[in-house]
């Protein structure tokens, strides 16, 4: 084979060296790329850590304004105390039904556990007033 006067080692050698010089700048692109994305999604990462941290501080006070331990419940609603634990350091959410079963265990309405939650205008918030 030959491509402009060059034999195939010739045409290989320039492949190599253009493949060579261009890859550094190809990785160089989706890095940077990478790094504005994860910058960019950081305001909308800190808001969902903040309203997780907030429904489980809630959570906790309600619990200990009850005088209730994590144990107790854990057995009262049928899940592990480790569920109860991750639900009050924001680690993870309560499902629907077991922030209604919350509410109830701890004597209030469960839209007020979802209101308490960021009054500043953050998605709970808005989700409390759009219900």
């Amino acid at each position: 084979m030959v491509v402009m006067g060059l034999g195939l080692p010739e045409v290989v050698m320039v492949l190599a060296v253009i493949v060579i010089k261009v890859i550094p700048y190809i990785l160089f692109a989706v890095l940077v790329a990478l790094v504005v994305r994860y910058l960019n999604a950081r305001p909308r990462r800190d808001r969902e850590r903040k309203t997780a941290h907030s429904l489980g501080e809630v959570l906790a006070e309600e619990r200990r304004r009850c005088g209730m331990t994590q144990e107790f419940v854990a057995h009262e609603l049928g899940v592990s105390r480790q569920a109860v634990s991750k639900w009050e350091k924001g680690t993870s959410d309560p499902s629907t039904h077991n922030l209604i079963a919350l509410a109830e265990l701890y004597g209030v309405d469960a839209a007020t556990l979802i209101k308490s939650v960021e009054r500043d205008g953050s998605r709970a918030a808005s989700a409390a007033s759009e219900g």
